[in-house]
């Protein structure tokens, strides 16, 4: 008979080959009860605090737990030892007696949320994103507002609605008022939107009353996934003066299942745009040791259908400089803090990361094969994937973010 392949026998090109391996948690039917970490190879999840176990390795502690925390929070020097650990694990061929057992294929398992959201943050760092917003609200006035080339524009979410890939959105009801309305009305929002963005795991947290300056990115993010920052445009439009976003931001946040650690994105690191405003010296990266932006080429399909493209290398604030931002004040960072990079979108219609954009907040349809969108319809979904460059020539593919959209409850 011949020899059965291994699983950890990759076809040439896996964007989820070694030079990869993102972090998640997983359970099996046998023990539905018992979360575990696990780390992505192929098309297979490897148990990796039962690998740490079963080779006596001093990870054991982190690895074997039902959650990324205890990993996230070891710091920095941690983050590049079990990192290189697990490569070797997958890799030497020594180990695969060991290891081999303790893979499982990935359409076994369930994928849960891999860590705890302490805080969440949102920015608003896509130039043409927010140029494209600017215009469609404010056609006779300027695109951009006076403050955004001079620092990250973000705002706090609620942490506890941030659901991991594959669970379903309820459309948000509230409070909305078209500019003709005589009053406002309550109901099912109908103008439900997506954005596409990346969102940036913080690993070890900062002393309350401190600054993190650019130079500390790496010393406190972990690594990111993508995410989907799910938006009731109606209701956001008749709240937010002057406070900004809430109940139209606030129902759902949808992220991957997998943690893409920075390592792996070594090769995908870009310089951002060029800065046509001089920067306050705690956002100056001119003269930071390597470049701030980050090479990343996302997708995003409407019930199978690609709608979009955008380019996360356009971003024209860096996941540094909003880091800094955000604790510029002295707010402090908390193991598990979430921040999503804001919409990402392009240069070009198709590179558009809202139907806000796309649409032209509904004046242009889309055609997909089951019928015209401007905004949303109940039982649509969403998915959003993305790869970067990585070593040699490879791809590093990142954990897809997907969500159904059901009726309001």
């Amino acid at each position: 008979m011949p020899e059965q392949s291994s699983p950890l026998d990759l076809a040439e090109g896996d964007p989820f080959g070694p030079h990869n391996l993102p972090y998640g948690v997983f359970s099996t039917p046998d023990r539905a009860g018992e979360r575990r970490v696990g780390v992505r190879i192929g098309n297979h999840v490897l148990d990796a605090g039962a690998a740490a176990l079963a080779l006596g390795s001093p990870y054991a502690q982190l690895l074997a737990q039902p959650d990324l925390m205890a990993l996230l929070s070891a710091g920095r020097t941690a983050w590049r030892d079990v990192r290189r650990a697990l490569t070797a694990w997958v890799t030497v061929p020594a180990h695969r007696t060991d290891i081999e057992p303790l893979l499982h294929p990935l359409d076994t398992v369930t994928l849960h949320l891999p860590y705890r959201v302490a805080d969440y943050v949102d920015f608003y760092a896509s130039e043409h994103h927010a140029t494209n917003v600017g215009r469609i609200f404010r056609p006779d006035g300027d695109a951009l507002t006076p403050n955004w080339k001079h620092l990250p524009i973000g705002y706090h979410g609620r942490a506890g609605t941030v659901v991991v890939s594959g669970t379903d959105v309820v459309r948000p009801a509230g409070q909305r008022k078209a500019p003709a309305d005589p009053a406002p009305v309550f109901g099912p929002s109908v103008k439900l939107d997506i954005e596409a963005e990346v969102g940036f795991v913080v690993g070890t947290g900062s002393e309350h009353g401190t600054p993190v300056p650019l130079a500390d990115f790496r010393e406190h993010v972990f690594g990111l996934s993508l995410l989907n920052d799910w938006s009731a445009r109606d209701i956001q439009a008749w709240e937010y003066v002057p406070l900004g976003p809430f109940l139209g931001k606030s129902f759902a946040t949808s992220v991957s299942a997998w943690v893409t650690p920075l390592e792996a994105l070594d090769a995908a690191r870009t310089a951002p745009p060029a800065r046509d405003f001089p920067l306050l010296p705690y956002l100056d990266d001119a003269d930071e040791d390597e470049p701030g932006g980050y090479d990343l080429r996302l997708s995003v399909a409407i019930n199978g259908q690609v709608v979009a493209e955008p380019p996360f290398s356009t971003m024209y604030w860096t996941a540094a400089q909003q880091l800094a931002q955000m604790t510029v004040n002295g707010a402090s960072l908390r193991t598990g803090d979430l921040y999503g990079s804001g919409t990402i979108s392009g240069a070009e219609p198709a590179q558009r990361g809202s139907l806000l954009e796309l649409t032209w907040n509904g004046r242009d349809p889309l055609e997909l094969p089951e019928g015209k969108r401007t905004f949303l319809e109940d039982g649509d979904t969403v998915t959003i994937t993305a790869w970067a460059p990585g070593p040699d020539g490879t791809r590093v593919g990142l954990g897809e973010v997907t969500g159904r959209i059901v009726p309001t409850a």
